[in-house]
């Protein structure tokens, strides 16, 4: 047995409760020290992402104050500043929770091969996810292509019980020396949008759980019939938390999983959707190329149009399609998207403009507070036809149609475009502060004209596809 401390590296796991790797280090009963680094992968997140990042980590520092030990920040290479801590510290040993991304992944097995091989105890916990991706297996035991039998295997495996936070903490006598928070400017690039997007920000584990408890008071009971309307409340959105760790999954299965056994009738539509979830991080375990490359192969040669003068229309938010422009202005004024939008918005841009899904992924990956590396690459290869999806690339989303199904009374198009009400709403309004000056971009300016006709762009998307596969 050993009393030399442990260093707890936090990464997306910025909570106390349901977290396995603190309850195994509290667990050992030796000193703790708690780290985040801001290291290279974490300094190539997108802008949104990155400064929302940064709030997590103010809010998850106070939490653990309040528990008696200190979170430490460190910049630079993980592995780096992992033996500089180990030295200063004399710990003995190095704990973290798992990431799935292809680039998260390569970091962690170096860390602990090196950390292992300089006879540092390296552990790493599950803790992101219901099961772990290599969990769930086919009958022939390899992985799952196709949701719906993924949802059926993944339905039927237990999982396992929150653990409950750790009321206190136990540090060590002198604690090493730690960056500021403030001196790395995690939000510097999102400049003027920041002060924008903040007023819709719920941070910390205490503002999820309230979210989630509110959510299951109310709203799930319709979830399956509303989670498709943008104009109503009636999702949960616990994607920013989420993404940062700020609730712990298993925590938000079983507290919806209590809902529905007591006659929730959207419950189970929301436990599917958490699926959803689980099936991105599957996929992208087993086939990490999902992340940048065609997850069909055959796609390879499909004739996608690169960066344009349209898809910059796109990216503004002026494509002269309201449902469309509407749902990219809510992500500069929010910094999330509703669901439904991201897939209109999606088609618009892969179908009706033909421009490749990978620059809409990467203008997410930069925009949306709740990025997630696994969801959106399934999302967007999903829309675009790429991907893993039983349906065809002839499913085509029609923004008119959508928005005539989904927002008949036009309540989500006028709260977020300006140009459409005589008298805007401060979130039509907020989205000219939010974006770059440099887009020069006014409230009482005319807005524009379709940057394309729908049944051409349609057509012309059809025609490629039948080519392809002529």
């Amino acid at each position: 047995m050993t009393d030399r401390p442990l260093i707890l590296w936090f990464r997306r796991d910025l909570r106390l409760g349901d977290h396995p790797m603190l309850s195994a280090a509290v667990a050992t009963g030796r000193p703790v020290v708690p780290l985040f680094i801001l290291d290279p992968e974490t300094e190539a997140l997108g802008a949104a992402p990155k400064w929302r990042l940064g709030l997590a980590v103010q809010a998850f520092a106070a939490a653990l104050e309040g528990r008696g030990v200190r979170l430490i920040l460190r910049r630079g290479p993980a592995l780096e500043v992992l033996r500089g801590l180990v030295a200063e510290t004399g710990a003995g040993g190095v704990f973290w929770s798992r990431l799935y991304d292809p680039a998260s992944v390569a970091r962690d097995t170096g860390v602990k091969g090196a950390l292992k091989a300089e006879g540092v105890e390296a552990r790493s916990f599950a803790g992101h996810l219901l099961h772990e991706p290599w969990e769930v297996e086919t009958g022939q035991g390899g992985f799952y292509r196709v949701f719906t039998p993924y949802w059926k295997a993944l339905r039927g495996m237990e999982v396992a019980a929150p653990e409950s936070a750790p009321r206190t903490l136990r540090g060590v006598e002198r604690w090493p020396g730690s960056d500021r928070l403030e001196d790395w400017r995690l939000g510097a690039a999102m400049n003027r949008g920041a002060g924008v997007v903040a007023r819709y920000q719920a941070v910390g584990e205490a503002a999820a759980r309230a979210k989630l408890q509110a959510f299951l008071a109310g709203p799930v009971a319709d979830y399956a019939r509303l989670r498709d309307f943008p104009a109503e409340a009636g999702t949960s959105r616990l994607s920013e938390n989420l993404t940062c760790g700020e609730i712990g999954i298993r925590e938000v299965w079983h507290a919806g999983l209590r809902v529905r056994d007591e006659g929730s009738a959207g419950a189970e539509s929301f436990l599917r959707e958490l699926g959803w979830r689980e099936f991105s991080y599957h996929l992208m375990h087993h086939t990490p190329q999902i992340t940048r490359s065609n997850w069909k192969p055959e796609w390879d040669g499909f004739p996608w149009r690169g960066d344009s003068p349209e898809a910059e229309r796109w990216r503004r938010g002026m494509t002269g399609e309201p449902f469309v422009d509407a749902a990219m202005r809510e992500m500069y004024v929010t910094g999330t998207m509703h669901n439904r939008a991201r897939m209109i918005v999606a088609s618009y841009l892969t179908k009706h403009l033909m421009t490749h899904w990978k620059l809409g992924l990467d203008w997410f990956a930069d925009c949306l507070t709740d990025w997630d590396p696994a969801a959106n690459a399934m999302g967007w290869q999903w829309v675009a036809g790429s991907g893993p999806d039983a349906a065809p690339f002839f499913r085509i989303f029609n923004p008119a149609g959508q928005a005539e199904k989904f927002d008949a009374e036009a309540r989500y198009r006028r709260r977020f475009v300006a140009e459409l009400s005589k008298d805007p709403g401060p979130e039509a309004l907020a989205y000219f502060d939010a974006v770059p000056r440099s887009w020069g971009l006014r409230p009482d300016q005319s807005y524009p004209a379709p940057v394309v006709d729908l049944a051409t762009g349609r057509a012309t998307a059809l025609a490629a596809y039948g080519a392809r596969n002529a």
